[in-house]
């Protein structure tokens, strides 16, 4: 067995004494990480907070950045399962509001597929899906919990550590994640979201040079998405210029750009 895939294994040895599946799950991921995992923002490594912590499972002591851990067997899917709904959307206005790991794993032998770290600036309410209240049956009657929509986020928000069973450098971990910290300039979540929403017409192009037209076909779409802005195109230039003077794109000639 090489290094990769020894490192890309859950010790189940370390949950033997638990019965329910996700507490076994919750256990061997969160030792994975601490022993495994390093900081994306700084590359240190990371230490664990107490059981229950209501906002973060991560910190780094280093560059004090928070992590929240979640986990999905066998298939990464579109939609991550969070906790309760109102409560996510004032964590997004706040400022401990944590980075997320998603971590996939093999449920047959607990091999780690992949494993991706979302940063807090890729959050906007767009992306936050309201699940339907518990039945009265329940024993939590009429709680509202909420998902996260994977496909809202642009691709340059999902930075993998180990993508598809291959584990990638820590240099290109490190790179990825600081390619993006301009978004943390707009704290407003309507200026985000219109950054975001022009990142995601990008990537939909699927291609690293593209035109100024090919982002205005979107118009229609970013409309109903920002229905009090009547001046989409406008919007769309605005946001290439700031992607453009942030290094996330370059100017090629007039009307043309090129991913960097």
């Amino acid at each position: 067995m090489d290094k990769d895939t020894m490192l890309q294994i859950l010790n189940q040895s370390l949950a033997n004494q638990y019965k329910s599946q996700s507490q076994k799950i919750r256990v061997l991921s969160e030792a994975w990480v601490k022993d495994k995992i390093f900081c994306p923002n700084c590359g240190n490594p990371l230490n664990d907070y107490p059981n229950n912590q209501p906002v973060a499972d991560f910190f780094c002591k280093n560059c004090s950045e928070d992590y929240e851990l979640k986990s999905k067997k066998n298939g990464v899917g579109k939609k991550i399962v969070d906790g309760e709904y109102q409560t996510m959307l004032r964590r997004l206005q706040s400022a401990n509001n944590p980075n997320f790991f998603f971590l996939n794993y093999d449920s047959r032998n607990y091999e780690i597929f992949n494993f991706v770290v979302i940063p807090k600036h890729f959050f906007t309410p767009s992306i936050i899906e309201k699940r339907k209240p518990l039945s009265e049956k329940a024993v939590r009657s009429g709680w509202v919990g909420c998902n996260i929509l994977l496909q809202g986020i642009p691709q340059s928000g999902k930075i993998f550590y180990i993508k598809d069973g291959k584990t990638l450098p820590k240099s290109n971990v490190l790179e990825n994640w600081n390619k993006t910290l301009f978004l943390r300039e707009s704290p407003k979540m309507d200026l985000r979201g219109w950054i975001l929403d022009t990142m995601n017409c990008i990537d939909r192009l699927n291609k690293r040079e593209f035109t100024l037209d090919e982002v205005y076909a979107f118009e229609e779409e970013l409309k109903k998405k920002h229905p009090d802005n009547n001046y989409v195109k406008d919007k769309i230039r605005q946001q290439l210029q700031f992607l453009r003077d942030k290094g996330y794109l370059e100017f090629t000639s007039r009307g043309k750009y090129r991913l960097t």
